[in-house]
């Protein structure tokens, strides 16, 4: 094990600057935009404001069931509570104050701010570890110029994306520190537990980390304990959080998207085989790595043969229909590739950074000795999200943070040489390194060529934007005014419904209610004949409409007879009458009886 480097502080008045502007940027964009732009835009933020809004309302901890959702059946979702506590704890505060609907839009504002500290805190912790005190700068400003990061850091987005960046880029920083200072490997561990018990999706980078404290005992048998530390502490982390998240009564209950105890079984299998692997006598690095693989593979296979059905992933015990004709369309959930033609300014913007971090990373660790073993930790963490990016897009939110130090890396590296010799080409260099960063331009550059030549982006970009209105607290105004109802909508509205108004709704976009959602598709574009006696058996009272969402347009194969195909023609069932006034964004329609 190398000897413990001096301890170099980090200017945190710097961190603290950039912390201030790019917050009263992203306030003050919101605030500009009020009124044109909902706060709580995305239907999973609309979402966890209606969870936390139930939560205080007396909602019992260990029931999380959206007993509105899939009316009048209820369904229950799979998102912790531990997002839910301090969101309820800003409204609580805020409510004898301000009231709790301006209480529930100012933790929509705080919440947000709050965490991009944390984030900004521990990138600079990490490039001082790894660059010392001149890598912090480009490790706290380049992540506010990345549009993978602020747009899950912006006023509103209160769902549970933004606490996993900061859990995935903290298990690095102390994955790195445990490298020299092995008691942070408890810490890494126990992170890891916390990040699976928020969501699934901290699964590649609990396995990089995995990876990680295996082969540094691999390569280096002194990191023994190191490696035994975290497993011991991912385990005990997973176990307490199981705890916390179900009642003793269903602790034993498996689940493939959810911590349960599959999860808790994997992290039994990581503390056994690192802990007995630390303790057998290996003293080859091929010895020590066939230690591990037979350990661990042996719990793995044991883990498959208890709970098969999870072989196929978190989803994959999702009916096939939605998986082809609603997950499948889902553009976040597109691979990086595909996302190019779809979304070419935010894939490149987010997808070149992390591509080229790699790259840096692996030169560096060719080229330069020192600090090796750190550095190699932290690859293992960039790879894993770069693997689900190249496969989802969305991972890329996870990956850009762990891509940060190699950036401030090559930034310091060209601004060496050009201090070295300050001619026109190093000038270049180091404007390019920092260029190559720094999504906002990369966006700019690949817009101004997307707006040159109109297709498939631009169109996707009109949808967006056009549904907006429709998500907007005012929209909701006279939909509240009305007696409480059971409603079917588009699946993109339910959330807002949920949130701003008291009725009940069939669908909003999450796995756990396929049934709600399979029914919407039908009502969508099943014949009316055939959809009729649905919505009697789940005493349906109002239809609600945005036009401008997708649904309205109905799939390919819809009957020639079903609302999407009549509402086009516009023409309406006989046992609808319209109840919304003209000027309503929302088009509102009670459900008459036959």
């Amino acid at each position: 094990m190398t000897s413990p480097i001096p301890q170099r502080r980090t200017d945190w008045r710097l961190v603290l600057l950039v912390f201030a502007v790019a917050a009263a940027i992203l306030v003050g964009r919101e605030l500009f935009g009020r009124g044109t732009t909902p706060l709580f835009a995305d239907t999973d933020d609309a979402m966890r404001m209606a969870r936390v809004i139930d939560y205080i309302a007396g909602q019992n901890w260990y029931d999380l069931t959206a007993h509105r959702l899939n009316t009048p059946f209820g369904a229950e979702l799979h998102w912790s509570r531990l997002v839910d506590l301090p969101l309820a704890g800003l409204v609580i505060v805020l409510t004898p104050l301000f009231g709790q609907a301006t209480a529930t839009m100012l933790a929509g504002y705080l919440w947000p701010m709050a965490l991009l500290a944390c984030v900004l805190w521990f990138s600079a912790l990490l490039a001082n570890r790894l660059l010392g005190p001149d890598g912090v700068l480009p490790a706290v400003v380049l992540p506010v110029l990345s549009p993978a990061l602020t747009a899950e850091f912006t006023p509103g987005r209160v769902d549970h994306h933004s606490v996993i960046i900061i859990l995935t880029l903290a298990m690095a920083w102390s994955a790195v520190e445990a490298v020299r200072r092995p008691r942070f490997a408890w810490l890494c561990g126990l992170l890891a537990a916390t990040a699976l018990a928020i969501a699934t999706e901290s699964l590649p980078a609990i396995a990089a980390a995995i990876a990680a404290f295996g082969l540094l005992f691999v390569v280096d048998n002194r990191q023994a304990a190191t490696m035994r530390h975290f497993g011991l502490a991912f385990a005990i982390g997973a176990m307490g959080h199981l705890a916390l998240f179900r009642p003793p009564t269903r602790w034993l209950e498996p689940a493939c998207d959810v911590l349960s105890p599959v999860y808790v079984a994997v992290a039994l299998v990581v503390a056994a085989a690192f802990t007995l692997a630390s303790l057998l006598p290996a003293r080859a690095a091929w010895q020590r790595l066939a230690t591990l693989a037979v350990l661990g593979g042996a719990g793995l296979v044991l883990v498959a043969v208890a709970w098969p059905q999870c072989l196929a992933g978190p989803y994959g015990e999702l009916d096939p229909w939605l998986q082809a004709n609603w997950i499948a369309n889902i553009v976040e959930a597109k691979p990086w590739a595909t996302s190019l033609f779809e979304l070419p300014a935010y894939a490149i913007a987010v997808g070149v950074p992390v591509l080229l971090a790699i790259l840096v990373m692996l030169y560096r660790l060719a080229t330069v000795p020192q600090d090796r073993a750190q550095w190699a930790v932290l690859l293992a963490f960039l790879l894993g999200a770069a693997l689900i990016m190249l496969l989802q897009v969305r991972g890329a939110r996870l990956a850009i943070m762990p891509a940060m130090p190699a950036a401030a890396w090559l930034i310091l590296s060209a601004r060496h040489r050009y201090v070295e010799h300050p001619r026109l080409v190093s000038m270049l260099a180091l404007l390019g390194s920092w260029l190559a960063f720094a999504g906002v331009m990369l966006t700019l550059l690949v817009t101004l060529a997307v707006n040159l030549a109109p297709g498939r982006a631009q169109e996707m970009a009109l949808a967006r934007s056009g549904k907006q209105p429709c998500l907007l607290p005012t929209a909701f105004t006279a939909l509240a005014a009305l007696p409480t109802a059971r409603v079917m909508s588009p699946i993109d509205l339910g959330a807002h419904i949920l949130l701003y108004t008291p009725h009940a709704v069939v669908a909003a976009p999450y796995h756990r209610n396929q049934q709600g959602v399979r029914d919407a598709f039908r009502f969508f574009n099943d014949p009316l004949a055939a959809i009729r006696p649905m919505l009697v058996a789940r005493g349906i009272d109002l239809v609600v409409l945005c036009p401008a969402m997708a649904e309205l347009q109905g799939l390919p194969d819809r009957a020639p007879d079903s609302f999407a195909s009549l509402y086009a023609k516009g023409e309406l069932p006989s046992w609808l009458e319209e109840v919304s006034g003209p000027d309503d964004v929302l088009k509102v329609y009670a459900v008459l009886p036959q």
